[in-house]
């Protein structure tokens, strides 16, 4: 049997090839189903599908979800009986019928077996589509019989018009009119069920999901039919919403659920192995179809330039009129073209939704794996960066620096989630670039090697011989993107410094110092930007002339072959070159991308690798335990030696340095003492260890040696030792925190295990600096627990909050801001303490709560808390000073003293030995006496004014939500960007974007002209005839009259080619070099028109990124500190981050590539309008579509993309805090709750980012199809024969970049408004409320104010009826409040928490001017001078001292005022160099005081060598560096330095703020005596809670609720009846001794002064 008479079966112009292959391609597909069911094909095709399997599958989520497959016992899942019947039904009528038509074609025609075969074959498919709904039914869409419809579909339209076209062009008739109505029918029919199967859902909603909140709330996308998801109208709902509305938060839908954070980020940590083949093993599907639908797009994208050669040919005809069979040909070739561009557009639709959706997946996955590490990894916060202080200029040491390397910091870690994980994704979603490009340059070459043969290679040389320089530039990129990523790390590490401290900054006046610190690491970052630039203005040289070079090359060796450019080769090459030049530039940008995308990579690798803490310590890493599982019972360290957490670095010499650190130890104080014998071989080891880590740094380390202790369950243990004892990091090593180099901790974490009391076996913790987040006080004590009302009010009492929350406006919902910075510093250790206490945790460990707060406060806490019902039976471990006091309610006493065991037992036992001293029990017995009524009237009247206020009204928002443009972007912020660029830079750009295009259309004109000058003279002539015939012979052709407006266009084109012709070129053949230098100065003429562009872009680029950073830095540093409580600092670091990167990195490109489409645009539609006016009809329907779904997408995308730049904040702003205090957290074993807070808000920014995708997917896919129809109506007008062949060329192709630029116009007008929204932020900030001038020329005090011996120093401080309030609409904190203080005078501030202190305090630095009354210091009016001149002249030391990276010479004399000498002489003087001064310090802190209360006489000189061991790897010196935030110093050593730096800096007046509270009594003593000598000279206002700090003061002045209650001696209020200062007294459990000091020091007084009596 001849298949056709043995015709050939790739000729489809025969009927009956035509007619097999639509028999045979169905037959085939069905064939290949059936096979596919069997058992052995089916398994091998399982190993096949394993890369093909989707990871996430939607029942699988909803399995990880809700914990069950809700899909199962779905109700939904019912197919519809309709649907079943149609397409059983109509499928049976079709196979019927081909089983008639073939026993028909049998009777008719015996002979022809083959037709009768193509038939049945026919017939059999539809019998299997009959059987296929009722043996399968199912709900969702069934993919063969949508394959098999849709191949009838498409094979039986070609078979129809195959039949028109044998009937017009070669005059076949018909059989029969019956021929024509069964082809139309079959066609009715088999698009009938393509549509019914075309609109089945892709899935079906679960019983967790409702039908009527799909499209609101729930995402559509999953449950959209198969023509919603071709169409991608499943997005409309949204555009409707947003083209005329603003969009809200709660206007989109949810992502899709195999999107979401939570269940990818858990089975993304499934996966093992290497970061890059984990992201592969978990994206493979997305990523090989978007890889395959890339090639399969790119097919189709070049038959475009296929279609128009062949259109063009059939045109080209040198004058004559086309034949029938040309111009049919014509026709179809224009709708093949269509055709080709739809099925790219799907192709593209496709792909780039796959890679979009691995992008989505990889970056949520990476944000959540980086944040699961954060949780887990060790804390590095304490490290010194010493690559800081060995700065190296030397470009080869480059690479070396760049490599990343672990102990990230904070800024880097952001950086790490918001930088280097986007880079990843975005990278991801366009990977189609890179193996798109070769592919299309594949098939470039081919199709210009079939045009012009191996002229075409000639272009291919000239990239060769380009090669090795792009090369070169390609790896300098990579080292400039390496070192712009290491600068712009630095840059914001400086920055998170300065936000964090800025208070500190502004105390000091060091404001314009941080600013040119700042602007330095800018600077640095500036250069490696110019680099940036400058290789990138390289590669556009290169990129912008490559492909015109190649083209010109190819044409002059085409030419010199001797062959003749005809318009339709021209055209086409021309179309071709155009097209190569995208690959060919993407290409190397794009090695560029994945070079820099590697790094970006490492970093996180690097980051993910890094050291974690251990299972007992991260309940993520333990994961749960069922309470069954036993372990070790208690807490404690069994022969524990702990260092600081600390990177190891490898090194080639690493061999050998244990001997150097061992003479390094013999050296020390340790050789020949009786202790050091106890160390084994392994202690001596680990010692080396940790010596190794610092050998060579000169940085100061700590170590905790031969801790064995076991904490008694269930009662209260007390650790106390000196400043820099180890106590803190006793703590940390219990909690896991620190290194263990010997010896193991006993914890055992298990949430699930609860004991009798309902206490589970978790701890919980509050850190010396105490850790709050931004939320409600209430919300902050509660941490993630259960309300239990009773509970949580017991322990706001017992914590002694009641009176702090009774004067707050909002109560416990009072807002607290970032690092609780609305509270004073004794509520926010109040704060933290009562979480701790809160939580039902068997454990408890509090740093040092009782330092913060004042005496009475402490011993509230000790008789209420320590001794009460909250912590019974509960383990506590209370780190203090104040030994005296919690002694009574103390269990066991572990002393520490450098970094070991001093001393421990049992209160019991030590006192049987003779070593723990008790206070005297006269004064403990008269506090026990009378403490309570008193403290309860002082409450009780704080509180009375404020009970009646009390009402339901919505709390006070101290953070409002980040502000959000609406509408357009305004023209003010254009203008504020043009500006900072310069207009020069847009005017340039603006005459370089019109010549560029100008140069385009003189480069089509050209080809027109050069190709008709091969044509003989008389071929002129004919051109002015030919419109009329052509006109004619379309009237003909079509017969259906359309076009009766002719005339008058036909008038205009024989004017139009008249004039064409006026000018005499030579011709083509004589003279072809001529045309070719002409076109190589067009083309050579583009490429430095658009490098001129590119050059003043970027210099515009960076003068505004320099420009309009350093005016952000100036105003965020200036702002009020009002407007710095109440932003957080994600808020503003988002700022100095992502909106800065923006404009530095692609603003300034958007807006040029904005104006290139634009111009590109307009010159296509003008092109095609002057040559066919006629076009003007279709082109403004077009328009007229074109703008109203631009419209809609760039309301709704501007909308989405702003909502997406707040929705990035919080994550930020929410992982700085969580950095801050991720020991609080995993203490607490919080891990959990936290990462499913982050999984929230990364949902929350996502979807307006993939949503903000979809809508682009959509507008490229309308675009398409609104092109294609546009190059189709094009094509179809010059079809109709009205120009020839040179002109249609100039219009086909105008069209076709029509279409692309309008698209790309509007694509980057929206990624132009999004950039511009970072402006915008930006802009936003240059507004806000700024702190009054730091100088004011015209009024500054002389250089000796404030003095001490001034005419005014009986008077030097005065205030005057002082009224403070923080904001207009707040009650006023301090009220009519005068005094008077003298020079020298040493003044005690007191009052309880919440009374004023801090803030009149505040008041005399200016951070609140006064609403009423003045403050006037020596003889001036503070507010009349410059902020600058005011705290300059003024030392204020506060409480939380804050300390900077670098070295210690630097945080104390940042402008190198001073001496080495006087540095080291201060630091002597605080006790914290010298080994000399060290060994009396200790000395001091190991005798018999109150502070320490303990000492063992029996142990005599051998406790006193032990207690003074000092490693010479222990010594501070001025080069020691100092971590970011000070934390490898201690909270006592941090406040010693600070006291430090006032010493060195003098002032006449000098104020502490609690500045001692974290220092052991002893060391107090010590620090006020030398208070007592350094500051002699000056006036000392001091805010203390100690007591004795203050009780042997001149005068103390006590405030209470804003107003000033007592000012007097210590003597005279120590003796007031009913005064709040004796009341104070008589709490503190010390009365005797602070009434004896206050008698001294009144007696003292008496002698040495005459009586005055006091002022105020």
């Amino acid at each position: 049997m001849a298949i056709c008479n043995g015709a050939n079966l790739s000729s489809l112009s025969d009927a009956c090839i035509r007619g097999f292959w639509a028999a045979v391609i169905p037959f085939a597909f069905i064939v290949f189903v059936l096979v596919s069911l069997t058992p052995p094909v089916r398994l091998t095709l399982r190993i096949i599908k394993k890369p093909f399997t989707d990871f996430l599958p939607l029942a699988e989520v909803e399995a990880l979800v809700y914990g069950d497959n809700g899909r199962e016992e779905n109700a939904e899942d019912v197919v519809p009986l309709w649907r079943t019947l149609v397409l059983s039904t109509v499928s049976l009528i079709e196979c019927l019928l081909w089983l008639g038509i073939g026993c028909y074609s049998l009777i008719v025609n015996p002979e022809d077996t083959w037709t009768v075969w193509r038939d049945v074959l026919i017939a059999a498919t539809w019998f299997y589509a009959a059987l296929r709904p009722i043996i399968r039914p199912t709900a969702t869409v069934p993919y063969d019989l949508l394959v098999l419809f849709g191949s009838h579909l498409v094979l039986g339209t070609i078979i129809f018009l195959g039949l028109l076209y044998d009937r017009y062009v070669y005059a076949i008739p018909l059989s029969s009119p019956m021929v024509i109505v069964v082809h139309v029918v079959n066609l009715i029919a088999v698009g009938g069920v393509f549509t019914v199967v075309m609109n089945m859902p892709l899935a079906i909603p679960s019983k967790y999901i409702k039908k009527e909140d799909i499209g609101k709330t729930v995402s559509p996308e999953d449950y959209t039919t198969v023509w919603g998801w071709a169409s991608f109208r499943w997005v409309l709902p949204l555009l409707e919403r947003g083209t005329y509305n603003t969009l809200y938060e709660t206007d989109v839908w949810a992502l899709s659920p195999t999107m979401q954070a939570r269940p990818l980020h858990i089975k993304f940590s499934r996966s093992t192995g290497k970061l890059l083949k984990r992201i592969w093993a978990t994206n493979s599907l997305d990523l090989i179809v978007n890889f395959v639908l890339t090639y399969t797009s790119a097919i189709f994208k070049y038959a475009g330039p296929f279609f128009l050669k062949l259109i063009l040919d059939a045109l080209d005809v040198s004058g004559r009129i086309p034949a029938p069979e040309q111009r049919a040909l014509a026709f179809s070739y224009a709708l093949l073209a269509f055709v080709s561009t739809m099925c790219r557009a799907q192709a593209d639709l496709q792909h780039m939704w796959f890679g979009r959706r691995a992008a989505t997946r990889i970056r949520s996955e990476l944000m959540a794996s980086i944040y699961e590490k954060a949780l887990k990894r060790r804390d590095f916060s304490a490290i010194v960066d010493k690559q800081s202080s060995q700065t190296s200029s030397k470009e080869n040491s480059q690479d070396r620096k760049d490599d990343p390397k672990a102990g990230a910091d904070i800024g880097k870690i952001v950086n790490l989630m918001s930088g280097d994980a986007d880079h990843i994704s975005f990278t991801v979603s366009t990977l189609y670039f890179i193996y798109g490009a070769p592919f299309e340059v594949l098939i470039a070459g081919i199709f210009l090697y079939r045009l012009l043969g191996i002229s075409a290679f000639a272009g291919l040389f000239i990239i060769l011989l380009s090669w090795p320089f792009n090369s070169f530039i390609t790896q300098r990129s990579v080292r400039v993107k390496k070192g712009l990523s290491t600068t712009r790390d630095k840059r914001m590490g400086v920055l998170n410094e300065l936000i964090s401290a800025i208070k500190f900054i502004k105390f000091f006046a060091w404001e314009d110092r941080w600013i040119q610190r700042a602007m330095d690491a800018r600077k640095s970052e500036m250069q490696w930007m110019i680099k940036s630039c400058i290789y990138g203005m390289c590669f556009s040289f290169l990129w912008t002339c490559l492909p015109l070079l190649v083209s010109i090359a190819a044409f002059f060796a085409y030419v010199a072959q001797g062959n003749e450019l005809t318009i339709g080769t021209a055209f086409t090459a021309i179309a071709l070159f155009q097209m190569i030049r995208t690959p060919l530039n993407i290409i190397p940008m794009w090695i560029m991308r994945i070079l820099q995308s590697k790094v970006a990579l490492d970093r996180i690798a690097a980051f993910l690798d890094e050291e974690e803490v251990d299972e007992q310590v991260s309940t993520l890493k333990k994961g749960r335990v069922p309470p069954s599982e036993e372990s070790d019972e208690g807490l404690g360290i069994v022969n524990g030696t702990f260092k600081w957490n600390e990177v190891e670095e490898k090194k080639e010499n690493d061999k050998g340095k244990g001997k150097d650190t061992g003479k390094k130890k013999g050296n020390g104080a340790n050789s020949g003492e009786a202790g050091s014998l106890a160390l084994d071989d392994a202690s001596t080891i680990a010692d080396s260890a940790s010596a190794m880590a610092s050998h060579g740094s000169g940085d100061h380390r700590f170590e905790l040696k031969d801790i064995t202790v076991m904490f008694p369950e269930g009662k209260l243990t007390l650790v106390t030792g000196p400043t820099a004892s180890g106590k803190t990091a006793l703590l940390l090593a219990l909690l896991g925190e620190l290194t263990t180099l010997e010896g193991r901790i006993v914890m055992s974490k298990n949430p699930s295990k609860v004991d009798k009391d309902g206490l589970s076996h978790t701890i919980s913790y509050a850190a010396q600096s105490p850790w709050l987040r931004h939320q409600s006080i209430k919300d902050n004590i509660l941490f993630g627990y259960p309300y239990d009302e009773e509970r949580y009010n017991a322990v706001v009492e017992c914590c002694a909050l009641k009176p702090d929350l009774e004067i707050f406006e909002d109560g416990d919902a009072t807002e607290i801001g970032a690092r609780g910075i609305s509270l004073s510093g004794g509520q926010k250790a109040r704060v933290a303490l009562a979480r701790a206490v809160y939580a039902p945790t068997k454990y408890v460990l509090l740093d040092d709560p009782l330092s913060a707060v004042d005496s009475h406060t402490s011993r509230f806490l000790v008789d209420r808390l320590f001794s009460g019902p909250l912590l019974s039976g509960r383990t506590v471990i209370l780190v203090t000073h104040h030994v005296g006091l919690v002694l009574p309610v103390a269990h066991y006493v572990v002393r520490m003293l450098d970094g070991r065991i001093d001393t421990q037992g049992t209160v019991e036992e030590l006192r049987k030995r003779n070593v723990l001293e008790m206070p005297a029990e006269g004064s403990a017995a008269k506090a026990g006496n009378e403490a309570d009524s008193p403290h309860i009237d002082i409450d009780t009247a704080a509180a009375a004014d404020t009970d009646s206020e009390v009402n339901d009204k919505k709390p006070r928002r101290l953070v409002e939500d980040e502000h959000r443009e609406i509408g357009g972007v305004k023209w003010r912020i254009y203008k504020t960007y043009v500006e900072a660029s310069s207009y020069w830079t847009w005017v340039i750009l603006f005459v370089m974007v019109v010549l560029t295009q100008v140069l385009g259309v003189a480069e089509k004109l050209w080809i027109k002209i050069w190709g008709e000058a091969y044509g003989d003279p008389a071929g002129q002539s004919m051109q002015l005839a030919y419109p009329y015939r052509a006109c004619g012979q379309q009237q003909e052709i079509l017969g259906d009259g359309g076009f009766r407006l002719q005339p008058s266009y036909l008038a205009y084109h024989p004017m139009h080619a008249t004039r064409m012709a006026e000018i005499e070129f030579p011709s083509a053949r004589e003279h072809p070099y001529f045309y070719i230098g002409i076109y190589s100065a067009i083309a050579l003429a583009t490429g430095l028109v658009i490098n001129i562009g590119v050059l003043a872009q970027s210099l515009g680029a960076l003068r505004a990124s320099r420009i309009l950073f350093e005016k952000l830095l100036r105003t965020v540093v200036h702002a009020t500190m009002r407007w710095h409580d109440v932003t957080p600092q994600g808020r503003m670091l988002n700022r100095f981050s992502k909106d800065v990167e923006t404009i530095d990195m692609s603003l300034a490109g958007t807006l040029e590539s904005v104006y290139q489409s634009l111009g590109s645009f307009a010159v296509s539609v003008i092109t095609v309008i002057v040559i066919f006016p006629l076009f003007i009809v279709p082109a403004t329907f077009l328009g007229y579509m074109y703008r109203r779904i631009a419209i809609a997408y760039l309301n709704t995308g501007r909308d989405l993309r702003r909502m997406e730049a707040n929705s990035r904040s919080p994550i930020f702003a929410d992982f700085s805090e969580l950095l801050e205090g991720v020991v609080t957290v995993r203490a607490f074993g919080a891990e959990q709750r936290f990462l499913e807070d982050l999984y929230k808000k990364v949902d929350s920014a996502t979807k307006m980012w993939y949503t903000f995708w979809m809508t682009n997917r959509w507008l490229l896919l309308t675009f398409d199809t609104l092109g294609a129809a546009g190059v189709l109506a094009t094509t179809l007008f010059t079809l109709s024969g009205s120009i020839d062949a040179g002109l249609a060329g100039v219009c086909i192709t105008s069209a076709m970049s029509f279409t692309t630029s309008v698209y790309w116009a509007c694509r980057y007008w929206t990624a132009l408004e999004l950039d511009l929204n970072s402006v915008e932020r930006i802009v936003e900030y240059l507004d806000l409320p700024q702190e009054p001038p730091a100088v004011i020329e015209s009024n500054r005090p002389p250089a000796y104010w404030p003095s001490s011996t001034s005419p005014n120093k009986d008077n030097l401080l005065v205030v005057e009826d002082l009224v403070v309030q923080y904001a207009p609409e707040l009650q006023p904190v301090l009220h009519g409040i005068s005094f008077s203080l003298k020079a020298k005078e040493r003044v005690g501030l007191i009052g309880r928490t919440g009374s004023g202190k801090s803030t009149l305090a505040m008041s005399l630095l200016r951070f609140v001017d006064p609403t009423g009354g003045r403050i006037i210091i020596d003889g001036i009016d503070i507010t009349t001078i410059g902020l600058h001149d005011l705290r300059s002249r003024i030392i204020f030391i506060p409480q939380d001292a804050t300390l900077f990276s670098g070295t210690l010479r630097d945080n104390l004399d940042p402008f190198g005022e001073h001496t080495d000498v006087e540095c080291l002489d201060v630091l002597h003087r605080v006790q914290l160099t010298s080994p000399d001064n060290q060994l009396a310090l200790k000395r001091l802190s190991g005798e018999a005081s109150e502070a320490a209360s303990i000492h063992d006489p029996e142990r005599g000189a051998a406790t006193s060598t032990s207690a003074t061991e000092i490693d010479s790897k222990s010594e501070i010196t001025l080069d020691t560096q100092v971590s970011v935030g000070g934390t490898n110093f201690s909270h006592g050593q941090r406040q010693l330095i600070a006291m430090a730096r006032a010493l060195l800096r003098r002032s006449a007046i000098i104020i502490l703020d609690e500045a001692t509270s974290s220092i052991d009594f002893a060391t107090d003593a010590k620090i006020q005596a030398i208070i007592r000598e350094g500051f002699g000279d000056s006036l000392l206002l001091t805010v203390a809670h100690r007591l004795r700090t203050i009780i042997d003061y001149d005068r103390l002045l006590v405030l209470d609720k804003g107003e000033l209650a007592e000012f007097d001696t210590p003597f005279n209020l120590i003796h007031k009846e009913g005064g709040i200062f004796r009341n104070m007294c008589l709490r503190s459990g010390t009365f005797s001794e602070l009434e004896a000091a206050a008698k001294a020091k009144g007696g003292h007084n008496h002698r040495q002064e005459t009586p005055q009596s006091p002022a105020g």
